[in-house]
């Protein structure tokens, strides 16, 4: 709402988002641009002053060229980047682009098809050992969190000047200088001339009194680049300016009802709560001690690693964790291979290790990449539990999926045991969601679940309390974590349901002396005397009777009051940017918080993230650790040097810049670099998982790109089965232009047959102008657009778009590449 340009990529918000897209509009009525730039025109589309179609997998070029503009321009926002990034910051000598290596970083190991990143270290510093046996097979949530090699003087050697050149900046224009208007005509389909209307339009909605925000989606995360994509929009947003400020920031704008609590809680295979890092076998955690060592960091939040893991221990081991056992650290598992989605289904494809499998909360026989080869993996199995509200896909795939149906798999040749239970919808129990924002908000049962339906908060605690009667009268070291694992909380109603308030409290964290609840994450202590589930969620109930996730009386432009935002309700992250660095607000229009000299105290209308009392001059004595490590004038406290980091020396896969890669799969060479695809990404190309040969597979010509629709919710178990959303959307569907319907001898309504390397599906065509071909390299490229939510079972069904998808790895978070792949349309009748 407070936005000056709002520039939305790789999601259509009105269609996915439509709770948070009302503020997208209020801004417009405020007199904000919205720029929507995507392969599709979409509800987005038509609420945008702009809209750019662009080719899907082409965004780094966008968005590199947009920086590009910022750097030749000279529309950076010097007296923030100056002060508050490493944009000053002097780089190693021994550093070698990917200008001097056409499309490689230094560091660059062939052989083993991985990233040393000695080279991208700040000018002074060293590197630790790296003992940690398993780190080239990390993850990059874990990878983040405080694991890094470098370790950076206090003030690392700078240039305010800006002119050094090997300073951050000067090599970032360097990098980015062929991300030209043309470039992108060439490599996007995107004229040079609507380019620069963006680049105009978002580029000067910034500086002390404007500000431009980004919000995002699967449509950037979804690629073998993701995670660059998003680093280029944070460069992007730094230069300008954007981060820290009212109407400022990135949105990763997530699509379930508490997709960002799983990552914090969290459901992902490399992280611990509050995102320490999952201890990895090998000796750099073979101690409590060595693996603090490890993630803590000497300065910054992060230098307090000790007291949220130790409380983390405390929480899960009550009065067993002990200084003399390490807190029980030694009972935690370790990361010892791909223990990632995909690294566990392909293992399970090919029977190894994997004999049973919970699915709940997902339906991965539709949903997962490379559905197929899922399907078929679960044949596998000894056992499978699936929760669902209703019989999903993934519960029968041994009765009538795909493959029996067309005699690939035999059902009385499968011996896997399925056990279905019904769950209990979101209006049928108690919790707490968490949203985009990092809002908790707390929500109360409606009604009852019907029949024998039960909450997830049930099924896990019941299936526990079973698990630890058993462990109990089976006394092998195996199992004293289990006997030790506190979980005893009080349960209510005739079905015993956990009660949720009380995992709320654990959540938020505890004294262990006498119970009392803790007022926030600056509470916590190393030496076992406070207990906490997850430190960033601690003040969200900070006495018995407050839960701030239940307050509901927003008052004042941050909306205080409504909910409660993580961490200690601190609406806006590394707020200390709103001011200048001597502590005054930048513009009274974007003033956020201030140093109030006479109080001698920060104050303003949200939460300073920063100590209340630090004067902006503040200088740290030599050696000083944690928060008093930071200047007064370092917003950015999760990093050791309180600086953004336009460069990352370390911590990422592929690169310390972002890099325009093509996808796995293209229809184009890559015209930036000779490098074609992102070195470090993992395609997991097998027989029951082929590529198209790239670039340019004359079999596949068109671009295939999955999307979300409005009416249906992920894989359709929720809404597929309803009357009333099947109806609206009756039956899966593809998007081609007119111009692509008219070479395939297609028309509006037509079935169609759409094939890539892994299979084909029949669904209907969709011929509209939304979808424009787009000239790339001087021809013409079609793409297809492909709603994801169908399968064989419920009211309304299809095939599933996932069977089309690979199943492939981008090197730091691990996650598929399903928005830019290559297809063949071909018109279809019953007889081919």
């Amino acid at each position: 709402m407070n936005a000056d340009a709002i520039l939305i990529m790789g999601s259509s918000m009105a269609e996915n988002h439509p709770v948070g897209f009302r503020w997208v509009i209020k801004a417009r009525e405020r007199g904000a641009a919205v720029i929507h730039v995507d392969p599709r025109f979409t509800r987005t589309s038509a609420m945008a002053d702009m809209w750019v179609p662009l080719r899907a997998g082409s965004d780094i070029v966008f968005l590199g060229a947009l920086v590009n503009h910022v750097l030749t321009h000279d529309l950076a926002f010097r007296d923030y980047i100056v002060p508050f990034t490493n944009a000053a910051t002097i780089i190693t000598e021994a550093f070698r682009d990917t200008e001097d290596l056409d499309g490689l970083f230094s560091g660059w190991d062939a052989e083993k098809k991985q990233y040393s990143p000695e080279s991208w270290s700040y000018e002074g510093s060293t590197r630790k050992e790296n003992t940690d046996s398993m780190n080239q097979d990390r993850a990059g949530h874990a990878k983040e969190r405080g694991a890094s090699t470098m370790e950076m003087p206090e003030r690392p050697p700078s240039d305010p000047t800006l002119q050094h050149p090997r300073c951050v900046y000067q090599i970032l224009t360097r990098h980015f200088a062929r991300y030209t208007p043309a470039m992108v005509e060439e490599v996007c389909g995107v004229s040079a001339d609507a380019f620069l209307q963006v680049a105009d339009t978002y580029c000067r909605a910034s500086g002390p009194e404007k500000t431009g925000t980004i919000c995002y989606a699967l449509g950037w995360t979804q690629h073998s680049t993701g995670a660059q994509t998003i680093r280029t929009a944070a460069i992007l947003q730094l230069l300008l300016g954007n981060i820290g400020r009212p109407g400022g920031g990135i949105l990763a704008l997530r699509g379930h009802a508490s997709i960002q609590g799983s990552t914090d809680i969290p459901t992902l295979y490399d992280v611990l709560p509050g995102y320490l890092a999952m201890p990895m076998s090998g000796t750099g955690s073979d101690s409590l001690g060595a693996y603090i060592d490890k993630h803590r960091l000497p300065r910054g939040w992060w230098g307090y690693y000790d007291r949220y893991i130790v409380s983390l221990l405390k929480a899960w081991y009550g009065d067993a964790a002990l200084p003399a056992n390490q807190f029980g650290f030694g009972w935690m598992p370790r990361i010892s291979g791909d223990h990632s989605h995909f690294g566990y289904w392909l293992d399970m494809a090919d029977a190894k290790t994997v004999e049973g499998l919970f699915v709940m909360g997902q339906n991965p026989a539709v949903g997962g990449a490379n559905a197929r080869l899922e399907r078929r993996a679960m044949a596998n199995l000894k056992w499978l539990v699936v929760r669902d509200m209703v019989e999903i896909e993934t519960a029968a795939f041994w009765l009538d999926s795909p493959e029996v149906q067309n005699g690939e798999l035999d059902p009385n040749r499968i011996a896997t045991e399925v056990f279905f239970f019904p769950a209990a919808g979101q209006a049928e129990k108690d919790g707490c969601f968490t949203n985009t924002q990092r809002l908790l908000q707390w929500h109360e049962k409606a009604v009852d679940p019907p029949g024998d339906a039960r909450s997830e908060a049930w099924f896990v605690y019941h299936l526990g309390r079973r698990l630890k009667a058993r462990a109990a009268n089976d006394e092998r070291p195996r199992n004293a974590g289990l006997r030790a694992l506190t979980w005893d909380y009080r349960t209510k109603g005739p079905h015993d349901e956990p009660d949720m308030t009380e995992v709320l409290q654990e959540i938020n964290g505890r004294r262990v002396a006498d119970g009392s609840l803790l007022p926030g994450f600056h509470a916590l202590a190393s030496d076992g005397s406070t207990a906490c589930g997850c430190w960033i969620y601690s003040g969200v109930h900070p006495s018995a009777g407050r839960n701030r996730a239940n307050e509901r009386d927003p008052h004042g432009p941050s909306g205080h009051g409504w909910g409660f935002t993580w961490p200690a309700d601190r609406r806006i992250l590394y707020n200390r940017a709103s001011a200048r660095p001597d502590g005054r607000p930048w513009s009274e229009r974007k003033k956020l918080v201030w140093w109030d000299d006479t109080k001698r105290e920060w104050t303003g209308t949200d939460t300073p993230d920063f100590g209340k009392t630090k004067a902006p001059d503040y200088v740290p004595r030599a050696g000083a650790t944690g928060d008093e490590g930071l200047r007064g004038d370092a917003p950015f406290i999760m990093h050791p040097d309180g600086m953004g980091w336009i460069w990352v020396a370390d911590g990422l896969k592929d690169g310390p810049l972002p890099t325009h890669y093509e996808p796995l799969e293209s229809p184009v060479a890559n015209s930036v670099y000779r490098q074609q695809v992102n070195p470090a990404a993992d395609a997991k190309a097998r027989t029951d998982n082929p590529y198209a040969d790239s670039p340019g597979d004359p079999r596949y010509p068109c671009v295939l790109t999955t999307y979300r629709l409005t009416e249906h919710h992920t894989a359709g178990g929720m809404s597929r089965t309803l009357s009333h959303l099947a109806e609206l959307q009756p039956e899966s569907f593809c998007e081609i232009s007119p111009e692509l319907a008219a070479g395939a001898g297609v028309n509006n309504g037509d079935r169609v047959r759409l094939t890539t390397p892994r299979g084909s599906i029949v669904t209907r065509a969709l011929v509209t102008a939304r979808m424009r071909p787009l000239t790339v390299q001087g021809r013409t490229v079609h793409q297809v657009g492909l709603p994801w939510h169908w399968g064989h079972r419920g009211i309304s069904t299809g095939p599933s778009a996932n069977d089309l998808v690979a199943i492939s790895e981008e090197p730091n978070v691990k996650i598929m590449e399903a928005k830019a792949l290559v297809c063949r349309i071909d018109a279809w009748s019953p007889h081919s």
